[in-house]
């Protein structure tokens, strides 16, 4: 599977649980709004019906007291009562129309409470009638026996109480039912929320951990093939994956097997090269020999016969031969520089120099070294750079009076190097010069100098990701500074 697909499933998954988490949350929202709107309906009914029965018991207690004192003032609340009440009734059916047991039990308060209108509006117009006839009408008579004393209005004001506690009793109860449900509601949606947020945050981390594993497991392997590759092991990588990063897998593996291959071609060709310089300089060296073997024939047989002039020319050929056969020495040891390899080993610089100087510096020369360090590195490439310069500082040194001054700096990656001495020192024009092959400050017929030890130098320094330059003026000696990686 590629890895954006996988990055696309686990933002879709995540993005899933998401919705559905709004969905039921929304679900769950409704319900909690279903259930806070009830409770506050619930409670309105309460309110209402409070203020319902309340009206009532005034007209009630306003009835009462107009029989019992004959003051019309006591009948103002119960005529207020009469346009306030029916009001309030119908509002109450408004609010417990989703309710058939209590819209029941308001239709039978309204019927009660209508009867006992009726009984009430007949005793007092009959109350009326007998305050006018100075207490004698007969209807008052009639009704106070047959309805007041038999408790006709006391019996519908019972049955409307009863009602009434019915009534709110069961409100009660259907609020507390609600208020339940809303507080269940409200935990089951915190529940959920929380729940769909965890499980959203464990789905995107666990994804995510996973994406980033199967990713640095992937380049990691590549890397290590890398590697592996930068240490000369052409290997392959076996890569049954088909996503982003098959193709750098694949480059990799066609590198390695490419470098492998150009790496065998390259070692067959160096040997091929290397048995070809030892054959060359032997091949070139075989006519050298035969020309000196020749001028000692002929000295030997001719001796006597050669003049002092043609002795002159006799003895510069063996100078010109010496310094032919250092010129094809120079040359191999120049060429075999980037192709042999040597192993790396722990070098004490001090004792290196001390072996050097033993060998190369006549005894008449003063030399100093510094403190060095004890460096990682290829021994034999470091003597030949020590050897070069410090024997280039004997050969260019006149008189008896010679003086060599060997110094190391720390320079943090690298050691910095000095070798100074007091020769005949450089033109600044040549500060360059000498570090190219077959570039000497001696003269040609010098059978000392071949014009290779300092390019062998530089080329060795080069290969060490190195650098050297030369600090000198005629006269006054010259100092070769150069860096050495400190592994």
């Amino acid at each position: 599977m590629r890895l954006s697909t996988l990055v696309f499933l686990g933002f879709f998954i995540v993005i899933g649980l998401s919705l559905l988490d709004s969905y039921i949350n929304y679900m769950l929202s409704t319900k909690v709004n279903k259930n806070i709107a009830f409770v506050t309906n619930s409670e309105s009914v309460i309110r209402n019906s409070t203020r319902l029965h309340k009206g009532i018991i005034e007209m009630q207690s306003a009835f009462r007291g107009f029989l019992l004192t004959s003051d019309d003032d006591f009948l103002e609340p119960y005529f207020d009562a009469l346009k306030t009440v029916p009001p309030l009734i119908k509002e109450q059916k408004k609010l417990v129309k989703n309710s058939p047991a209590q819209a029941a039990r308001l239709d039978s308060i309204e019927k009660l409470h209508k009867s006992w209108i009726v009984y009430a509006d007949s005793l007092i117009e009959s109350k009326k009638e007998a305050i006018g006839q100075n207490g004698a009408s007969v209807r008052y008579a009639q009704l106070f026996e047959n309805k007041l004393r038999k408790h006709v209005g006391k019996n519908l004001n019972a049955r409307i109480t009863h009602l009434f506690r019915e009534f709110d009793r069961h409100e009660y109860r259907l609020r507390e039912s609600r208020r339940d449900l809303l507080s269940s509601s409200i935990r089951t949606t915190k529940n959920y929320s929380l729940v769909f947020i965890l499980l959203t945050v464990f789905v995107g981390v666990v994804s995510s951990i996973y994406i980033i594993w199967l990713i640095s497991k992937r380049i990691s392997q590549m890397v290590g093939l890398a590697e592996s590759i930068s240490k000369g092991h052409f290997t392959v990588l076996n890569d049954s994956k088909n996503d982003e990063l098959t193709s750098l897998s694949k480059s990799l593996n066609a590198m390695s097997v490419t470098l492998s291959t150009n790496i065998r071609d390259l070692e067959k060709r160096n040997k091929e090269l290397n048995k070809f310089a030892y054959v060359v300089s032997h091949d070139l060296k075989a006519p050298i020999r035969g020309i000196y073997n020749v001028i000692q024939w002929i000295e030997e047989d001719h001796g006597r016969e050669i003049s002092s002039q043609m002795r002159k020319y006799l003895d510069i050929i063996p100078d010109r031969i010496t310094r032919m056969e250092g010129l094809i020495d120079g040359l191999l040891d120049y060429a075999r520089i980037s192709r042999d390899k040597h192993l790396k080993e722990h070098v004490d610089v001090d004792i290196l120099l001390q072996g050097v100087v033993e060998l190369l510096v006549p005894k008449n020369f003063k030399v100093r070294i510094g403190s060095m360090p004890v460096l990682h590195t290829e021994k034999i490439l470091l003597e030949q750079v020590f050897s070069n310069l410090i024997s280039n500082a004997v050969k260019y040194t006149r008189g008896s009076t010679g003086e060599i001054n060997i110094t190391c700096k720390d320079l943090g990656s690298v050691y910095e190097f000095t070798v100074a001495d007091n020769g005949i020192g450089i033109e600044p024009a040549y500060n360059q010069k000498i570090f190219e092959i077959f570039q000497t400050l001696r003269e040609k017929h010098d059978k000392e100098s071949t014009g290779i030890g300092l390019a062998i130098v530089k080329r060795i320094i080069d290969e060490q990701n190195g650098s050297i330059k030369v600090v000198s003026q005629p006269g006054h000696g010259a100092s070769f500074i150069f860096t050495w990686l400190k592994n």
